[in-house]
């Protein structure tokens, strides 16, 4: 029953009104699910479970009822705050389509000099085409542009433009959905229905699927690519407890 209802809410409520009514939600989920199963390493909360999730195919127990992460969340928390200076070094940042488990506690580093940007988010601090940014280049120490890229028709571009803006040394993570199991990227514009897009691509406004040529595409923009497995550096009672992923890939991407 629950599982159904996300996945109507999922796929009739616009996002920024979803995004704005959450606040008033996770308190509730909160507090009504509390336990000491499972733990959001992002803000450290336990629950006897986190919530189902999905536009197509849902996945079970992988939506923080705290911080709204998921999996890809989870691990790139764990990986900016083990594995880098993200915390720490003075930096500028710019982050596309901004998660709310991370807005306002990346808004709070004093050691960052954090933009956020989106064509529709009511977290973005400059409505922008990915396509076609406003930004000087070499502008930007970090780039945080996750799960994005598979809304873009034009991914080419926006992949260049994102290079065009990083700084000279600068580091830019670019996590995407992606299927492992392909070689090759899968489009098809000819697939219109809603249905059969969220069970083909995902989700319905998706246009691609990933394989694993995602990552010389970035090289063949001019990235270096770093393709971390960072689940494989974790427990397997780490993986378990925080709802990770296990074998998804961070795209770590230089300039």
């Amino acid at each position: 029953m629950i599982k159904k209802v996300f996945k109507t809410i999922l796929n009739t409520i616009p996002r920024p009104i979803l995004i704005r009514a959450s606040y008033f939600v996770r308190p509730i989920l909160a507090l009504a699910l509390k336990g000491n199963c499972f733990t959001d390493p992002i803000d450290g909360k336990s629950f006897r479970t986190f919530l189902p999730y999905g536009y197509g195919n849902q996945r079970n127990n992988v939506l923080s009822p705290s911080t709204l992460s998921l999996e890809r969340h989870r691990l790139l928390w764990l990986y900016l705050k083990n594995e880098t200076d993200f915390f720490s070094k003075d930096s500028k940042v710019l982050h596309f389509a901004p998660e709310q488990a991370f807005y306002n506690r990346f808004k709070k580093q004093k050691n960052l000099n954090y933009t956020t940007t989106d064509l529709e988010s009511p977290l973005a601090d400059v409505k922008a085409d990915i396509c076609n940014l406003p930004f000087e280049s070499y502008s930007y120490d970090v780039i945080l542009c996750n799960h994005v890229l598979e809304h873009i028709p034009d991914d080419t571009k926006a992949m260049q433009e994102l290079y065009r803006v990083l700084k000279s040394g600068g580091m830019a993570i670019l996590q995407i959905p992606q299927d492992l199991s392909r070689e090759k990227t899968f489009e098809d514009n000819s697939i219109t229905d809603k249905k059969e897009r969220a069970k083909i691509f995902g989700q319905y406004d998706h246009v691609r699927v990933y394989g694993r040529d995602y990552f010389d595409k970035l090289r063949s923009i001019g990235f270096k690519v770093d393709e971390v497995d960072y689940t494989a550096k974790l427990s397997k009672e780490e993986v378990e407890k925080y709802c990770l992923a296990k074998g998804e890939i961070i795209p770590v991407c230089y300039k």
